[in-house]
Protein backbone atom coordinates (compact mmCIF):
# COMPACT_ATOMS: atom_id res chain seq x y z
CA UNK A 1 0.00 0.00 0.00
CA UNK A 2 1.35 3.41 -0.70
CA UNK A 3 2.45 5.53 2.32
CA UNK A 4 2.14 9.39 2.48
CA UNK A 5 2.99 12.19 4.17
CA UNK A 6 0.32 14.84 3.84
CA UNK A 7 1.35 18.90 4.19
CA UNK A 8 -1.66 21.14 5.06
CA UNK A 9 -2.47 24.34 5.83
CA UNK A 10 -5.51 25.27 7.69
CA UNK A 11 -8.01 28.36 5.48
CA UNK A 12 -9.12 29.13 8.33
CA UNK A 13 -6.41 29.76 10.92
CA UNK A 14 -3.18 29.48 8.63
CA UNK A 15 -1.88 26.31 10.79
CA UNK A 16 0.20 24.06 9.01
CA UNK A 17 0.48 20.29 10.10
CA UNK A 18 1.68 17.56 8.95
CA UNK A 19 -0.12 13.65 8.72
CA UNK A 20 0.75 10.35 7.78
CA UNK A 21 -1.92 8.31 6.04
CA UNK A 22 -2.22 5.76 3.33
CA UNK A 23 -3.66 7.74 1.46
CA UNK A 24 -3.85 11.70 0.18
CA UNK A 25 -6.95 12.21 2.42
CA UNK A 26 -8.67 15.19 4.26
CA UNK A 27 -7.82 16.41 7.65
CA UNK A 28 -9.56 19.01 10.22
CA UNK A 29 -7.03 21.23 11.39
CA UNK A 30 -5.92 20.22 14.92
CA UNK A 31 -6.02 24.12 15.90
CA UNK A 32 -9.04 25.28 15.24
CA UNK A 33 -10.52 22.19 13.58
CA UNK A 34 -11.65 23.64 10.41
CA UNK A 35 -12.82 20.37 8.82
CA UNK A 36 -11.98 18.72 5.13
CA UNK A 37 -8.44 20.56 4.41
CA UNK A 38 -7.02 19.15 1.30
CA UNK A 39 -3.62 18.76 1.44
CA UNK A 40 -1.04 21.14 0.04
CA UNK A 41 0.89 18.66 -1.07
CA UNK A 42 1.97 15.42 -0.31
CA UNK A 43 5.44 13.31 -0.42
CA UNK A 44 5.72 9.50 -0.90
CA UNK A 45 6.63 7.63 1.89
CA UNK A 46 6.00 4.11 0.52
CA UNK A 47 9.84 3.64 0.39
CA UNK A 48 12.11 5.02 2.49
CA UNK A 49 15.87 4.60 3.58
CA UNK A 50 17.18 4.21 6.62
CA UNK A 51 20.60 4.61 8.31
CA UNK A 52 21.08 1.41 10.41
CA UNK A 53 24.01 0.06 11.78
CA UNK A 54 26.85 1.55 9.48
CA UNK A 55 24.88 0.44 6.35
CA UNK A 56 21.43 1.67 4.58
CA UNK A 57 17.95 -0.33 4.64
CA UNK A 58 15.55 0.01 1.96
CA UNK A 59 12.34 -0.35 3.57
CA UNK A 60 8.61 -0.65 2.49
CA UNK A 61 4.94 -0.14 3.62
CA UNK A 62 3.11 -3.43 2.35
CA UNK A 63 0.02 -3.63 0.79
CA UNK A 64 -1.81 -4.71 4.16
CA UNK A 65 -0.79 -1.37 6.27
CA UNK A 66 -3.27 0.91 6.86
CA UNK A 67 -3.29 3.06 9.84
CA UNK A 68 0.58 2.99 10.41
CA UNK A 69 3.19 2.27 7.96
CA UNK A 70 4.34 -1.38 8.88
CA UNK A 71 7.87 -0.39 7.18
CA UNK A 72 9.56 -3.97 6.47
CA UNK A 73 13.21 -3.79 5.47
CA UNK A 74 13.90 -4.96 1.66
CA UNK A 75 17.77 -5.43 2.15
CA UNK A 76 20.38 -3.65 3.70
CA UNK A 77 23.27 -1.50 1.54
CA UNK A 78 26.71 -0.35 2.17
CA UNK A 79 25.96 3.20 0.75
CA UNK A 80 22.62 5.30 0.40
CA UNK A 81 23.47 5.10 -3.32
CA UNK A 82 23.01 1.70 -3.95
CA UNK A 83 20.10 1.58 -1.63
CA UNK A 84 18.23 4.08 -4.48
CA UNK A 85 19.80 2.37 -7.16
CA UNK A 86 17.83 -0.97 -6.13
CA UNK A 87 14.85 0.84 -4.88
CA UNK A 88 14.42 2.64 -8.04
CA UNK A 89 14.61 -0.81 -10.06
CA UNK A 90 11.91 -2.78 -7.74
CA UNK A 91 9.78 0.62 -7.51
CA UNK A 92 7.62 2.52 -10.57
CA UNK A 93 8.92 6.02 -10.02
CA UNK A 94 11.67 4.99 -7.44
CA UNK A 95 9.82 7.80 -5.16
CA UNK A 96 12.00 8.16 -1.82
CA UNK A 97 10.22 10.13 0.63
CA UNK A 98 12.13 13.61 1.22
CA UNK A 99 13.43 13.55 4.98
CA UNK A 100 13.34 9.88 5.19
CA UNK A 101 15.23 9.09 2.25
CA UNK A 102 17.75 12.17 1.28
Amino acid sequence: MAWFCNHYICARCGFKWIDEWSCMCEDDCPNCDFRHMTPVSSDDSTYIIEEQNGGFALLHSPDMAEHFPDYLEIATFPTREEARRYQNSVSPGGAVAPGLGQ
